[in-house]
């Protein structure tokens, strides 16, 4: 193992320390607001205010991730990201935070992460070979199943004795962590300067100019949001669905067992690298991912949703190890932090189009579709039972076939599958 992949898996370790403490907060907060207010639509806005700040600033933090110390970018962005669980903690310790305190403490928080992202993926490009590109996306990947893996089983056992006030604790002082570790990856690299004295909207044009010479790449990127779309139906709409059967440390025990599978081809991703037949890992996975989200709403049934959900979460890394693959190879290394940037938000807009709207349609069209004498009970309803959790089901299970039909349409693109034939065009060129 080489020194460079030692600093890696450093890097990698504060990560994924703050990945748990980012879900045990984010899970306590979505069943927090989900117990207060009883909507789906009220969870799902919690996870739009999270995402979308972050999401709307990557392409700027990718232009500052070019243009000064990434590493640098990555210890502001997570220590400063605690002040919005600070700001929450400190109406809970006052009494109970209102909505719209919860609604300002996740935008604030969100604000800060979106300085992490960019300079994390380019930073891997610092340190990194092109051989260890898919080994290391394994380990990355592990890092962020730990917020779904981890998370969920420690709040189940700290719902026994805890409030949503020691989640958020939790979550302020592992940031402690992952700031020391990036401060220790950082002394052994050196910041590259900005040779080109770009301003940042110069950078910002740059970055985009740069992006739209590959057409494979662009298409990938806007598959990646349609992807996302669909993805996000079952991370948002998981936790109201079980909870209409089932109580809270069953869901937190479900969500563990589901997440197994992210952690399981996370580790072997991080073991085997992948090293041919990119194109067609990649499509495979996106299809097995659409047969599981069917599988996983069809019953309200604790075994099958939980062994959908474990196949599910173990096509994702294949997937997400395939198209990171991809881009990496077909962008230049001083391009990485401002193209992914333009990537994340191009590619993750699907996240904050379902959370703007997954919420409200289950609310107010689906769910009311499959309660008794609902228009759906009779024909939809003997197929997939009748409740108020089965319109959330037949959601997700809708979302798994479009996600089918749409890899299937993106993998007749020829540039798209030139990517992985080395007849894309590069940068440079």
């Amino acid at each position: 193992m080489s020194n460079s992949f030692k600093r890696f898996l450093v890097l990698c370790l504060g990560e994924f320390v703050a990945a748990i403490g980012h879900g045990i907060s984010s899970f306590g907060l979505s069943i927090y607001v989900f117990e207060q207010t009883g909507l789906a639509s009220s969870t799902s806005l919690i996870s739009l205010l999270a995402f979308m700040p972050a999401l709307l600033l990557s392409p700027l933090a990718g232009v500052l991730a070019d243009k000064y110390d990434r590493r640098l970018l990555m210890i502001m962005g997570d220590g400063l990201s605690a002040l919005g669980i600070a700001f929450i903690l400190f109406f809970m310790v006052r009494g109970e935070a209102a909505y719209w305190q919860i609604c300002v403490g996740v935008t604030i928080s969100s604000i800060f992460t979106s300085l992490v992202d960019p300079a994390f993926k380019a930073t891997v490009t610092d340190l990194l070979s092109k051989e260890e590109y898919t080994k290391a996306s394994g380990f990355i990947q592990l890092s962020s199943a730990s917020k779904y893996l981890l998370s969920p089983a420690i709040c189940a056992a700290l719902f026994a004795f805890a409030d949503i006030r020691l989640f958020l604790v939790i979550d302020i002082c592992t940031v402690f962590v992952t700031v020391a570790t990036t401060m220790f990856v950082r002394r052994g690299i050196v910041a590259k300067p900005d040779e080109n004295r770009q301003t940042l909207l110069e950078g910002f044009k740059t970055g985009f100019a740069i992006l739209i010479k590959s057409k494979g790449v662009i298409i990938l990127t806007v598959m990646g949001s349609l992807i996302t779309f669909f993805v996000a139906a079952i991370q948002t709409l998981s936790t109201p669905m079980v909870l209409a059967f089932a109580d809270k440390q069953i869901l937190g025990v479900a969500v563990t067992v589901c997440s197994l599978g992210m952690l399981i081809s996370s580790l072997i991703l991080g073991a085997v690298p992948l090293k041919k037949n990119i194109m067609r890992t990649l499509f495979t996975a996106l299809f097995l991912t659409g047969i599981f989200m069917i599988l996983f709403g069809f019953r309200e049934n604790v075994i099958l949703v939980g062994v959908a959900g474990f196949l599910f979460f173990a096509m994702l890394p294949f997937a997400n190890t395939s198209i990171d693959y991809l881009i990496r190879i077909n962008v230049e290394n001083e391009y990485q932090g401002r193209i992914w940037g333009f990537i994340s938000i191009i590619s993750q807009f699907g996240y904050v189009a379902a959370y703007a709207v997954m919420g409200p349609l289950a609310d107010y069209v689906f769910i009311p579709l499959l309660v008794e004498g609902g228009p759906l009970a009779g024909s939809v309803g003997k197929v997939i039972g009748v409740s108020s959790g089965r319109g959330i089901g037949f959601m997700i299970s809708i979302a798994g076939i479009l996600l089918i039909v749409t890899s299937a349409c993106v993998y007749q693109i020829k540039s798209v599958r030139k990517l992985g034939e080395g007849g894309a065009l590069h940068i440079s060129e």
